[in-house]
């Protein structure tokens, strides 16, 4: 595609409908997050069990990412995007009619190649479809569609639930994945495979120092996050005494910081990715290491919480911009491997943060995450010192 010939509109309306096919993957694997006690009680399983719904089709992703990659080869990445939208219907539609927890598991699982294929590919995917002066907006906004999946997509879908049952959750979920489908067919161009990704390319990218800093940021700042943020409603309930009524304002609230500090730090990450990504993993720190001695009065903790959502909200897509940056030539085999790394990395996190949680508490939760964040945020500062120097 030669985006220099297409109008803005074309070329934004192609944005926009990978956007959409982010939201409509996020909220697809998030979706059983408010939907555990339905399930279980439908299905007879116990609600540990049912976690596996979640936890399944993290790990299938995380393989399904840069295995996708290599197996698609010469394809159109347009017909393989479309593919795996196309399979997200499916799989939720079959969670829908699920007569047993075997059947809804095996749906996840296609959940789970559908995120890992899509995220593998779409990720890097905005300097094909915009000119170079807009690719940092473009990816800002097609990362836009992970905060309003957290935002908007999995409260509606668990509301959803409440006012009917899971099924309709899952279908209606399908039936906005059908329309994220018909959107990327219309409006998606062409796009060629650049170059035949083979298994041998995944490993030789490591040989890039570049590279190898981003992944150990990677799996430092998301094991982190997700660390304290798997226990964010026990956290605030403990710290700063917050109801639960209040909690889902307060959520909405850290979600809507994310959604700003997605643009914000895709902005600034496409002139500067490691220098935003310094400044962004310093401002987790600093909020999730102040959570525990100013969160218990109401307005600190808001603050906190707030600063908690812009810092993370710019993690991701300045990680995404820097890995495409380092290897301009090789965008699809690092954001393979990219969501691979992110997949394990909240799987990881969410252990440690619960070990932390069962042993110290929120407080001790919040200590190992906001350590690690911090130190992550020095490193990188100090590893780019020390290249200056060099």
């Amino acid at each position: 595609m030669d985006v220099q010939q297409e109008t803005p509109l074309r070329y934004w309306l192609a944005v926009l409908s990978v956007t959409v096919g982010t939201f409509s993957i996020v909220t697809s694997q998030l979706l059983p997050v408010g939907l555990v006690p339905q399930i279980a009680a439908t299905l007879g399983v116990s609600e540990g069990t049912v976690g596996l719904t979640l936890t399944v089709p993290g790990f299938v992703a995380a393989v399904a990412a840069p295995a996708l990659v290599v197996a698609a080869g010469r394809l159109d990445r347009r017909l393989v995007l479309t593919g795996l939208s196309a399979l997200l219907v499916g799989a939720n539609l079959v969670s829908a009619l699920a007569p047993n927890f075997t059947v809804l598991l095996v749906a996840r699982i296609l959940v789970g190649l559908s995120v890992g294929g899509f995220w593998g590919i779409a990720g890097g995917i905005a300097v094909r479809l915009v000119p170079e002066r807009v690719v940092g907006r473009a990816t800002a906004t097609i990362f836009a569609g992970v905060s309003t999946a957290t935002v908007a997509g999995v409260p509606a879908s668990k509301l959803l639930g409440d006012l009917t049952d899971w099924r309709t959750a899952f279908a209606v979920v399908g039936v906005v994945a059908l329309g994220v489908l018909a959107a990327q067919v219309f409006l998606l161009p062409p796009l060629p495979a650049s170059r035949t990704t083979k298994l041998g390319d995944l490993l030789s990218l490591f040989r890039h120092p570049e590279i190898r800093v981003s992944f150990v940021a990677v799996f430092l700042l998301v094991i982190g996050h997700f660390s304290a943020y798997t226990f964010i409603t026990p956290i605030l309930r403990e710290t700063g005494g917050v109801a639960p009524a209040l909690s889902t304002a307060l959520l909405l609230a850290y979600g809507g910081a994310g959604f700003a500090g997605n643009f914000l730090g895709g902005t600034a990450a496409y002139r500067n990715p490691r220098r935003t990504l310094i400044v962004a993993a310093a401002g987790l720190g600093a909020a999730l290491l102040l959570f525990d001695v100013v969160g218990h009065s109401l307005p600190g903790l808001v603050a906190l919480l707030l600063v908690w959502g812009a810092a993370y909200g710019a993690v991701p897509v300045s990680l995404q911009i820097w890995l495409g940056s380092a290897v301009p030539d090789r965008r699809e085999v690092a954001g393979s491997l990219f969501v691979t790394a992110f997949q394990v990395s909240i799987s990881l996190g969410a252990l440690f943060g619960g070990l932390w949680v069962d042993s110290l508490g929120p407080t001790g939760v919040l200590l190992f995450a906001g350590t690690l964040t911090a130190l992550t945020s020095a490193g990188l500062l100090a590893v780019r010192s020390k290249s200056a120097v060099d």
